[in-house]
């Protein structure tokens, strides 16, 4: 996949979904806000690489919050 076509949109709802499951300082959450608002590729590969490197509950748990709306 490109990384110019991730959906800003939900990079957006998974950034608000990270911040009440980890904070609002949490790197994660906040590369993926910076990643939705400029969609610099740049931003969207740190933000891309951090969320990997989330632990899998953490990665699920925003997954599955992003996933009912």
């Amino acid at each position: 996949m490109d990384d110019g076509a991730i959906d800003r949109e939900a990079m957006g709802k998974m950034a608000k979904a990270l911040v009440f499951i980890k904070g609002a300082t949490d790197p994660t959450a906040i590369a993926l806000k910076l990643a939705c608002e400029s969609g610099k590729p740049a931003d969207i590969k740190k933000a891309r690489a951090l969320f990997i490197k989330l632990k899998p509950s953490d990665r699920k748990g925003a997954m599955a919050m992003i996933s009912d709306d």
